[in-house]
């Protein structure tokens, strides 16, 4: 049988997807740096970090330049790690990537990162500050849940929706401004922000679930008030 052809023609070229899921084979293959961290053998993806395992120079360590995506829980229980170089070209920051780093002080998240996962920093206990860059669209749930001594996040422009219980637990946590573009906060949010005094919700917002601001008890009664007149007492309520 002849098949038809046409020359000159090229499939447009499909855009690359580096998965944040690790397999048993990835860890098989994977290579590794000078502190025994994993990479994919391209070295595009970050793949595990052992556990309790003292990284880079008094727990700072910088992720290779080239990378794409941190792989789901791959600094996870990293109780040694304080701070973390993410270089520019990273565009996904997997489920539970950093969750449980206890001593985790401070991270670089660059512009080009365009997803926070589930669990990310959940229970970083000492991370005190974060930026989130202008190409983040979606912050996970628990994405920074029990980070008891945050004290200031921003938030910027492209982020559109805010996960369940992506702030709750953050103790430390005083005013959050959330920027025009955001259409729906999730369930239990910013629940137990003992700290909480401002919150700034914009009309772009349409949806907040329930219990969003659940033990907000250092909210002033107005804001309060503001927000059950626009979305109904139940952003309060268990």
């Amino acid at each position: 049988m002849c098949s038809f052809r046409l020359f000159g023609l090229q499939k447009p070229k499909e855009k690359e997807v580096w998965s944040t899921e690790v397999t048993d084979e990835d860890l098989k293959n994977a290579v590794e740096d000078e502190y025994g961290v994993k990479y994919s053998k391209d070295w595009k993806r970050l793949l595990n970090a052992k556990t309790h395992v003292l990284v880079g120079v008094y727990g700072v360590y910088s992720i290779r330049k080239g990378v794409k995506v941190i792989a789901n829980n791959a600094f996870r229980s990293s109780i040694f790690l304080t701070s973390i170089n993410i270089p520019e070209g990273v565009t996904s920051i997997g489920s539970g990537a950093f969750s449980y780093c206890d001593s985790l002080t401070s991270i670089n998240i660059p512009k080009g990162v365009i997803s926070i996962g589930d669990y990310a920093f959940l229970s970083c206990s000492f991370l005190m500050s974060i930026n989130i860059p202008d190409s983040v669209t979606n912050i996970g749930d628990c994405a920074f849940s029990d980070c008891e001594s945050l004290t200031s996040i921003n938030i910027p422009d492209s982020v559109t929706n805010i996960g369940d219980n992506a702030f709750s637990g953050c103790k430390s946590l005083t005013s959050i401004n959330i920027p025009d573009g955001v259409t729906s906060i999730g369930n239990f949010a910013f629940s137990y922000c003992d700290s909480l005094i401002s919150i700034n919700i914009p009309n772009s917002v349409t949806s907040i679930g329930y219990s969003a601001f659940e033990g907000c008890d250092s909210l002033p009664s107005q804001v309060k008030s503001n927000i059950i007149q626009r979305f109904g007492k139940n952003v309060f309520e268990s």
